[in-house]
Formats: structure tokens, sequence, C-alpha cells
């Protein structure tokens, strides 16, 4: 089937567009991608689109939305048509999440030591040490490479005039790197002619990366540390991932139950062999609920005395516990500074422009403004509480209003981006959606970027919100060499 059937009726809508780019002219290195899609035409497109999704429902790559009564487990919808970076702009992002990343390390490791930003007046003392993420616990203590984000999930976006920002950061628990891996492995099944003669870098090998990079965290002396993956458990909405992780790894599955502290304050993992010492936590549970003995007296999730270890440097925990002041969105705010600060350097991805409205004059241009911005609670992840002031109703602006009002602090806002878009494959026709880009990156000694990311896709026609838990996709990333 010609490209005409697949491609000729696409308008991207004066968007900028990932594989066409600002005037519907290619982007470089993706004429062969249009070329290979004209020659599978739409007809086997729908076919083997399919044929994706039933694969994923019998892998059970499924996600949880608890706000959802009728439909708990969903899987990811998943669009066959990759979204192509080329190795130009991959170099971009690739040295903007490094630069970001040390920033964050450095930022996190002075906030718990010194506090040299606060002093100097570069951040409000009060933004970071009244936070409800900063923990106290963390005061003084000294981590391996002083590395407190271990695993960091950085939310860009590429605005109207193909300029990549920084929409959000993710330094506590951020998800969906396995679905990277798996939208690889599912297109190498069912598109191995799409990826014909194309060099793509792969992905195949974050496992390792992850896993060598935990390894460079254990506490000193160590030379063969015993890692292992903390979850909640199988109720919890990305149990599927923790699962792959630990696979991927080589690492075991533990919940909290599986873990104790012994009265020499290490920590060790039951077997039906007996006790094995644990050297290194990947957590994927909150710092509420991680110690019974330091945070909330009633989590069944967690490890009683593991912050007494922790804090002697017999176990390492990923990430820090203490990480999640750094992902505030009123923090966020201030990266360009901090990166300035720390590494006297300008930021490589720059910040969306952002108006705190703990601030007087931010408040009021918010309050003033509403109709035209997306307004979000700092606290919040996953889509929930952003309300996008052009696709508002006055309703849901007057309660808005209401909220801000009553609690400022608890709320920034932002002019609306004219994110990007992808050709997407949405009933029978190739349609352009709203896109944004989750690069993962991993932090032992040094900082390794996962060339590509995890691409979410907002599959509503007009929507700007692409979490999965707001009825967003995803789809394959192909950085290509």
């Amino acid at each position: 089937m010609s490209r005409r059937a697949v491609l000729t009726n696409y308008d991207h809508q004066s968007f900028f567009c990932e594989l066409t780019g600002r005037v519907g002219e290619n982007q470089p290195g993706t004429v062969e991608i249009c070329r290979l899609l004209d020659k599978i035409g739409l007809q086997s497109l729908e076919r083997r689109a399919r044929n994706a999704e039933r694969e994923l429902y019998n892998l059970g790559i499924t996600f949880t939305v608890y706000s959802d009564a009728e439909a708990i487990d969903r899987i990811l919808p998943f669009d066959v048509i990759p979204r192509v970076i080329t190795a130009a702009d991959w170099a971009v992002i690739d040295r903007g999440v490094r630069q970001r990343v040390k920033a964050l390390n450095l930022f996190l490791a002075d906030i718990y030591h010194d506090q040299k930003i606060l002093k100097d007046g570069v951040i409000p003392a009060e933004l970071v040490l009244t936070n409800a993420n900063y923990q106290k616990v963390m005061q003084g203590l000294d981590l391996p490479q002083g590395t407190y984000v271990h695993i960091c999930g950085i939310d860009v976006v590429r605005d109207e005039a193909g300029a990549f920002k920084v929409l959000e950061d993710n330094a506590r628990c951020p998800s969906g790197v396995s679905y990277v891996v798996e939208n690889r492995h599912l297109m190498l099944r069912t598109f191995p002619d799409l990826m014909d003669n194309i060099g793509i870098r792969r992905v195949s090998d974050y496992g390792l990366h992850l896993q060598n990079a935990l390894a460079e965290v254990a506490p000193a002396n160590i030379d063969n540390p015993q890692v292992v993956l903390l979850s909640p458990g199988f109720y919890n909405s990305a149990y599927f991932e923790h699962v792959f992780l630990a696979r991927e790894m080589g690492v075991p599955l533990v919940e909290g139950q599986d873990l104790f502290v012994d009265d020499d304050d290490c920590l060790y993992m039951r077997t039906v062999a007996g006790p094995i010492r644990v050297d290194v936590v990947y957590r994927r549970i909150n710092d509420d609920f991680l110690d019974p003995k330091a945070f909330r007296k009633d989590s069944a999730l967690g490890v009683p005395g593991l912050m007494r270890a922790y804090a002697k440097g017999r176990v390492t925990l990923a990430n820090a516990v203490g990480t999640g002041v750094a992902d505030d969105k009123a923090v966020y705010a201030y990266m360009p500074r901090i990166i300035r600060y720390y590494l006297d350097e300008e930021a490589i991805l720059d910040n969306v422009e952002t108006h705190i409205c703990a601030e007087p004059e931010a408040l009021k241009y918010t309050l003033d403004h509403l109709s035209e911005l997306v307004v979000k609670p700092v606290g919040e992840a996953g889509g929930y509480g952003v309300v996008v002031g052009p696709q508002a109703s006055a309703a849901e602006l007057d309660a808005l209003r209401a909220q801000v009002k009553a609690d400022p602090a608890n709320y920034i806002s932002q002019p609306v981006i004219s994110l990007s878009v992808s050709p997407t494959l949405l009933n029978g026709e190739v349609v352009p959606r709203h896109v944004d880009l989750r690069p993962f990156a991993v932090t032992g000694k040094d900082t390794w970027v996962l060339p590509g990311g995890l691409t979410r896709v907002a599959l509503k026609k007009g929507s700007l919100v692409v979490n999965s838990s707001q009825g967003g996709g995803s789809k394959d990333t192909w950085v290509l060499e």
C-alpha cells in the first residue's frame, strides 16, 4: 500500500511534529521510517496493532487505576507508530538530563548538610524546611558517592518552536521504565520489517546498568553486594514493573515481611536457606511507609528498624529518603537557579515558565489569568488535580479559584505549552496526538541515561494530559544512531 494510504491525510495542524518536523518536512533520518510505514500499509498496521494489544493482555502488562471502580486493572494503551528522536536531539536531552540529575544530588546533599543554598537566599528556606517531603532524619547523613537520586525520571516536552523544556522532575520512585523495554520487545516481534536497516539505540540493557549502579552505592568494603527490590506487593499499581525490574536485574523481589533488622542494626532477608544479609534496597515504597518505628506507626509495608540500619550506614536505600523535596513542583521553579548555583552553568534543558502561587505577585497573576493557565497542586503526581484553563468550564474555574485562594502555597501555574505531536493510529486513521518524554537516568558513581525513555501520548483529541491514569497511552521511542 502506498505512502498516501498511511500518511497522506496526516495533518500535524501547525504543531511541531516529532516525525515530520515543523513544516511537514521529514526530520533528519526519518525518511526511511516513513518509507517503511508506506510499505507496510494502513490495513497491515491496524491488524498488527490489534495483535500487539492482545499480546499486552496476554503478558499481563497492566497498571492500576484506583479511582475507577469499574475498571481497575488495565493495559497501557500502546500506539504502534514509534516516536522518533534524532541523534542530534538526543545529544541535547542526554546532556541536559545528566546536568539536572547532578544538580539535584548536590542540592539534596546541601539541604541535608550545610544548607548553603538556603543561607545564600537562592531558594527560600521555608520552601524546603517546611516541605512535607523534607525528612529531618536525613540531616547530617553521608551517603555513598553522595548519591540521593539513584533513579530519576525527567519529564521533557517540546514546544511549538521545537525547543525541549523540562515539565517535571521525578526523584522519588519514578515509574514507567518497564513499558520502555517491553514496548521495544513488542515492536521487535510485531514490526521487524519496520525496523529493517534503521539504526536504533538499544534499551534492553537497562537492568544491567541499574544493577551495576546500585552495587556501586553499597556500603563500603562489600565485594559482592546483595541487592533486593522492595515492593508494597501485588495490589500496588506498578507491581508489574516491580516484577519486571527484579527479573531484569537478577535480584530478589521482596516485601516488608521478608526483611528484618537484627540487634547489630544489619538488614537481612528471610530465605528457606536461612537469613541472607542485604546491602542495597531499591525501594518502591514511599518514605512514610518504610519503617513503622521512624515514620507511620500503622505501616505494614515497611521494615521495623530499617532507618536505624540506614542511619548507621549498614544498608543503602535507593532512592534516598527525603528526595521528594527535590521534585516538589514549587522547588522545580528554582531548578535553573539551583543548576547555576552548584554547577556555574546555564540549564541545558530549561524549565517551563512557572508561577509559584505562594508568592503574592504570582498568585495575583494566576488568579487574573486562570482561564489561560495550567494550574497544578505541588504535591500531586499522575496528572491528578491538574486543571487546564482553556479546557475548563466556568464552574471548574470557580472551584479552582476558591481552592487556590484557600491554600496558595499548594499551587503553581504555567502557560499552556503547545506540546509537540506524533502520528498516532486511532480508529483507522493516522492523526496527530500530543506527546511528552520521560528519560530515565541511573546514577551510581556516574550517571547513565537510557536512550529514549517513555513516550506518553494523549489519546483524546486536543488533550494535553498524557498520564496513563488520565487516559494516555505510550509509544516505543526510537533514538537514531
